[in-house]
């Protein structure tokens, strides 16, 4: 590799072998081993994920320079998980290195030459962060990603259609190879049409679909537009993931009834890894608690929150060593339930993830977050698309709201706004076709006020 794209210093580690797993009940396992993790009472979950995380440490720290630095004062092995809440968070500004494009993370434990995946973030909220993973890594994460592939009962027996582009998005890739891993037929549909993936849609005789929530709807839309009929094809169920709405009831009926196939969520990041799955219901997300261990921090407070208070995820991953997260603060808003379940013991998160803390806009005094707007919105099936724009009215935070309606008629998308938010929010007509539509995360929030 050129000098472009260099990682942190490491220590000498020659002809490095990613260090032999200790992580139990993880690594390959079967599907009664992860009904028997998802039922383990609460005390002896977090015995095992402390065992977990001493070993996470133990094998991390004396090769990654980032974390022997920010770690530097913890005695280990630890004691109990409440020792490690006194650790330092990890925020994504520290991983984004400030040097020239083609910098890794800054949390890379080994030399570039042990590692075999190369993947980058959305770039979404900056500029991309590139993540590396060893083969042990990739392990992880592909059992990791058979929690989700439980969740939507996808055997070997079925025939999955990946509806994304070939590229450095981690989301197709972790996907298809877990589904190979399963012994599922993978039908990529890389660089298509959409019309196309519709057409590979009925001639493969998928039974399932894995996509961004956006993408469905625009599968959807396209199928009508063209008068296919969609519903009466094989698909029976669809995976969707890297957007909210998973675990909106509004969004899933009508994705649900376009394709006559039930909806099951997933959530994950790039620098983190595939961290929750939906369950049933849908109801939300469960947090893979085997492979790893969530807090929770008030938005109110910043202390641990309490059942059902709204608050922000922070993950910590048991087993991804070559670039592991400790304490790492998602940004992403959630309601954790910690109520026991007969058939899953997980903390479930009570309409999946909610929204991004960055994204509150604060109006009148009222705290709105994008992602109720959305639940709203998507409660008129005749909106086919929409913009939520942010900027600055004088001092203080506004909104507008622009949609493509099929029956152009915003003054009632208004009035429900004001009825469910106590606030009034410009709403306007946008010419059919003419908001941004993707395969990967949707981009119906613009912030334009100024930072």
């Amino acid at each position: 590799m050129d000098g472009s794209f260099k990682g942190p210093v490491t220590p000498p580690y020659c002809n490095h072998k990613s260090p032999p797993h200790t992580l139990t009940g993880m690594f390959h396992t079967s599907f009664e081993d992860r009904r028997r993790l998802e039922k383990l009472p609460p005390e002896e979950l977090a015995r095992s994920q402390l065992a977990r995380l001493n070993a996470v440490l133990q094998n991390v720290l004396p090769h990654n320079r980032f974390y022997a630095e920010k770690l530097r004062n913890l005695s280990l092995p630890l004691r109990s998980l409440d020792e490690w809440r006194q650790a330092p968070f990890t925020y994504k500004d520290e991983l984004i290195a400030d040097s020239l494009d083609g910098a890794l993370a800054a949390n890379h434990s080994f030399p570039e030459e042990n590692y075999l995946r190369f993947h980058h973030t959305s770039g979404t909220r900056g500029r991309p962060m590139i993540v590396l993973d060893t083969a042990d890594d990739w392990q992880w994460w592909i059992d990791a990603w058979q929690f989700v592939l439980d969740a939507a009962e996808i055997t070997s027996e079925d025939r999955a259609l990946l509806a994304f582009s070939f590229g450095p998005f981690i989301g197709f890739w972790s996907a298809h190879d877990s589904l190979v891993a399963r012994g599922a037929l993978v039908v990529a549909s890389g660089g298509m049409s959409t019309l196309a993936r519709l057409e590979l849609m009925r001639t493969s005789r998928a039974t399932a679909l894995f996509c961004t929530p956006t993408y469905a709807l625009h599968l959807a839309e396209t199928a009508r537009a063209n008068h296919l009929p969609m519903a009466e094809w094989a698909v029976r169920v669809i995976v969707v993931a890297g957007e909210t709405g998973g675990s909106v009831p509004t969004l899933r009926r009508r994705i649900e009834e376009a394709f006559g196939a039930k909806v099951i969520d997933h959530a994950g990041a790039t620098e983190v890894g595939p961290w929750g799955y939906g369950d049933p219901e849908g109801h939300g997300l469960y947090v893979n608690e085997a492979a790893f261990l969530p807090e929770f921090l008030s938005v109110e407070t910043g202390e641990q929150a309490a059942d059902g208070e709204l608050a922000e995820l922070v993950l910590t991953t048991l087993g991804r060593e070559g670039c592991p997260v400790f304490r790492y603060r998602t940004g992403d808003l959630v309601r954790p339930d910690y109520s026991r379940r007969e058939k899953n013991n997980f903390v479930r998160l009570t309409g999946g993830v909610l929204g991004r803390a960055d994204d509150m806009v604060i109006v009148r005094g009222v705290n709105i977050f994008p992602s109720s707007i959305d639940q709203i919105l998507r409660g008129f099936p005749e909106v086919v698309e929409y913009r939520i724009t942010a900027f600055r009215r004088g001092e203080m935070d506004a909104l507008k709201v622009e949609v493509e309606d099929r029956l152009s008629e915003p003054a009632r998308i208004a009035a429900e706004l004001k009825l469910r938010l106590g606030l009034n929010i410009g709403v306007t007509l946008a010419e059919p076709g003419s908001l941004s539509r993707s395969e990967l995360k949707g981009k119906r929030f613009v912030d334009e006020r100024p930072s």
